[in-house]
């Protein structure tokens, strides 16, 4: 023992507080982040997911002060978003203005920010919820300690998704796509929500490493229960009839941005034209890919904008295919120009183009990927030489928000254009809620993991939403997404084909539908009030 020096306290040593010790547990929490994020997509490996997390929890919660609770929390951050958005690298390798090696540094860059969030969850639970923190040794984490975690992690998660333009790529919730059950309590209480549920079941199964399983069976039995009741989850509505509405979407399976040559434009028409398939007694909704026609569309622009052909004649050749009630709905570009003639700006947009080659709609893409769309702070970062990852000296401007078209034969008809469909109940205009969700995607650029786990989430949108989704991309994965989340139908990636359906049937507004990320909010509430309940003294 420390010699007694008057007027100072001596803290008594805590287990596991030797330097060579924290360094240990600082290493295995940025091992535990790596490995838990193999439950995304394409592993799914959602038991991994847990175990990780509880594992996790108890380190947490063990931590001799908030600096090291905070660390830990940090540390599995940066290992975890580290290896989720790994497929950023790849889009280093479009633009021969952005150094490739700077893929790597991007990725780590990008994680040792969003590590901040879960580091912000693990210290508000270290410090309201741990006997660590009032100096209590002998104590092991508690269901309080885990409902604590779980709301810390619901709040932080949306704040990941809001702050600064938000990024809530592989939101938490999304691992249990594989039990369809336990995914669907997203249609209630939304992603948010649902991850935070997954905070605290990880945590309730932590008992079980010193063998207490009452703890365990109030997280065991639920996921059980929703794994393999069916009737949780309706089935998505079908018709035979002949002549019902039908989608038709087409992947031509050509890079969008990798290098193209000079008759690219022409190239891609071509190749999209070869699929649309022959018209029959049902009209059909025929989906193109995000940027998929690279000829203007619209007509009145200087008479320069059009050295890739006409805009009319590019219309023509798309309503010769069509039927007398066909549409197409393609991703293209609308461009704004100067009196003097000179282009000024674009917008990232779909078009809706009918038989008699009409533009008979327009929605321009709300939510602009940094980096992708625009450059922040151009002024700045292009004099260092840096650029946008996509090709182009131009930023995108930004629409007004969600919207739809309206369409005779198919009602309306919600646009989320690409990254748009990540961000969790903002997907949908609730004064007009459309029949099916449209969204199309260019992934050519997001390397092997990054496709299915966007597909993942926007089956986690037609879930929350109770409404189909329809995902066009040029080299995959396409898919149509039934409102209960299901896969209908899909073109696996690097494959050009077209699959068509009967349009899905939407599902009456789920709750989440209805209140949004409020619901979000109300699981916080309710689960913090769980903790203090269970935690008040008896007597």
């Amino acid at each position: 023992m420390p010699p007694l020096v008057p007027g100072r306290i001596v803290r008594p040593s805590i287990p596991g507080d030797s330097a060579r010790v924290k360094r240990f547990v600082l290493l295995i929490s940025l091992t535990l982040g790596a490995v838990a994020a193999t439950g995304f997509a394409p592993l799914d490996w959602w038991p991994v997911t847990l175990a990780c997390l509880a594992a996790w929890l108890w380190l947490v919660h063990d931590a001799p002060t908030l600096k090291q609770a905070l660390l830990r929390g940090w540390l599995f951050g940066v290992g975890h978003f580290t290896i989720g958005n790994g497929w950023i690298q790849k889009a280093f390798t479009f633009q021969d203005t952005m150094p490739h090696w700077l893929g790597y540094g991007a990725v780590v860059a990008l994680a040792l920010y969003l590590a901040v969030y879960p580091m912000l969850a693990a210290g508000l639970a270290w410090r309201l919820a741990s006997p660590r923190s009032t100096g209590n040794l002998a104590s092991r984490p508690s269901a309080g300690f885990a409902l604590v975690f779980g709301a810390g992690w619901i709040i932080t998660e949306w704040l990941r998704a809001t702050l600064f333009t938000g990024y809530p790529w592989n939101p938490l919730g999304v691992v249990w796509l594989p039990l369809p059950g336990v995914a669907h309590v997203a249609a209630w209480f939304g992603t948010y929500a649902l991850s935070g549920v997954t905070v605290v079941i990880a945590g309730l199964l932590l008992p079980l490493a010193w063998r207490r399983w009452k703890p365990a069976l109030f997280a065991i039995l639920p996921i059980a229960v929703l794994a393999t009741n069916g009737l949780v989850i309706g089935q998505t509505p079908t018709t035979a009839d002949p002549k019902a509405p039908r989608v038709r979407i087409v992947q031509p399976d050509l890079g969008q941005e990798e290098r193209p040559q000079d008759d690219y434009a022409e190239m891609n028409l071509e190749a999209l034209l070869a699929l649309i398939g022959k018209p029959g007694p049902a009209p059909r909704l025929i989906l193109w890919p995000e940027g998929a026609v690279r000829f203007m569309l619209e007509d009145g622009y200087p008479p320069e904008a059009y050295w890739l052909g006409y805009a009319s004649t590019t219309r023509r050749r798309i309503a010769a295919l069509l039927g007398p009630n066909d549409v197409v709905l393609t991703g293209g570009n609308a461009v704004q120009f100067d009196k003097a003639g000179e282009m000024v700006s674009a917008t990232n947009a779909i078009f809706a183009i009918d038989r008699q080659a009409r533009i008979v709609g327009r929605y321009d893409k709300a939510h602009l990927v940094p980096y992708g769309e625009y450059l922040p702070a151009r002024p700045i970062l292009s004099r260092l030489g840096l650029s946008r990852l996509v090709p182009g000296d131009m930023d995108f401007l930004d629409g007004p928000g969600p919207r739809g078209i309206a369409l005779p034969a198919f009602g309306l008809v919600g646009m989320q254009i690409c990254y748009e469909i990540i961000f969790s109940g903002e997907v949908v205009d609730p004064a007009h809620r459309p029949a099916a969700i449209f969204n199309p995607s260019n992934e050519a650029w997001f390397g092997p993991s990054g496709p299915p786990q966007f597909l993942a989430q926007a089956r986690l949108r037609a879930i929350e939403e109770g409404l189909p989704v329809l995902r066009a991309t040029p080299t995959g994965i396409s898919a149509i997404i039934g409102p209960d989340g299901r896969l209908l139908a899909t073109v696996p990636a690097d494959t050009a084909g077209a699959i068509e359906l009967a349009l899905p049937a939407p599902y009456p507004p789920t709750l989440f539908a209805r209140l949004g990320n409020w619901m979000a909010g109300l699981v916080v509430v309710l689960i913090l009030s769980l903790a203090i309940a269970i935690r008040r003294p008896r007597g």
